[in-house]
């Protein structure tokens, strides 16, 4: 009997949290959330779901820590995009200086570009948002944005406010994004995104001229966008507009 349980131990140490989560994250991107079950986790990690139930106590509790590693893993790589040097260098040299705007870039791209890699990522960051926002996932967020909103000199009293806006915009973005790659992949044989692009301007250029003269003025922007320039584009009219906002001269009772 003690045999029998050392043995358990040690396969129960040696199946971390670490790799169950890893292995979440793979059954996510391949299968969506219903394909998650701890069924195919035990069979991915060819164990019992003994060893599994240890360190996860439920699906619900497996999600949470699936999108809390993405974000981390995200925001990490925002940070390093923002400015810090991926390898070290044969001879040590000054870190780059980063402004708080290409930290809030960075930051915004890493997790785009998760959001883009990992279909189920929008949802499960919507419900972490609406209804565990006392989870990790929401803080983590919130604090690599915030700190950079500070660090604009923002007053204290409206960083709540400011970087709400920047990460229901960051967000809500990279989310329709997604959704939009996700259609894309539903197209008929033979027509990419480039196709159906030409296909919806040729349509608003035969809009009516009367009823829709902007829509057919943007029609060949359209037609030619990036979505991830466009993305951060909004990134920058946001800040531009926090920027603005706070070199804006007091109004009556301001001052």
């Amino acid at each position: 009997m003690a045999t029998r349980t050392r043995r358990s131990q040690r396969r129960t140490e040696a199946l971390s949290r670490e790799r169950i989560v890893e292995a979440a994250v793979e059954l996510l991107d391949t299968a969506g959330e219903s394909g998650l079950t701890f069924r195919a986790l035990t069979e991915r990690l060819a164990t019992g779901p003994g060893a599994i139930y240890w360190h996860v106590a439920n699906k619900g509790e497996l999600l949470s820590a699936a999108t809390d590693a993405v974000v981390t893993a995200a925001v990490a790589v925002g940070h390093t995009t923002a400015g810090a040097p991926q390898s070290p260098p044969e001879k040590p040299e000054p870190a780059p200086e980063t402004s708080p705007q290409d930290g809030i870039r960075g930051v915004a791209l890493g997790l785009f570009d998760a959001i883009e890699r990992h279909p189920w990522l929008a949802t499960q960051l919507a419900v972490q948002l609406t209804r565990s926002p006392w989870g990790t996932v929401t803080p983590r967020i919130f604090e690599s944005i915030g700190q950079q909103v500070r660090a604009l000199d923002v007053p204290e009293s409206e960083w709540f406010t400011v970087t709400s806006a920047l990460v229901h915009y960051i967000l809500g973005a990279a989310g329709q994004n997604a959704v939009n790659s996700a259609s894309a992949r539903d197209f008929a044989p033979g027509v990419d995104r480039a196709r159906f692009l030409d296909t919806v301007s040729k349509a608003w250029e035969e809009l009516d001229p009367d009823e829709y003269p902007f829509t057919r003025a943007v029609s060949d922007q359209m037609r030619e966008h990036d979505d991830r320039e466009q993305f951060l584009a909004g990134v920058d009219l946001v800040l531009a507009g926090i920027t603005a906002t706070q070199h804006r001269e007091p109004g009556p009772g301001q001052e």
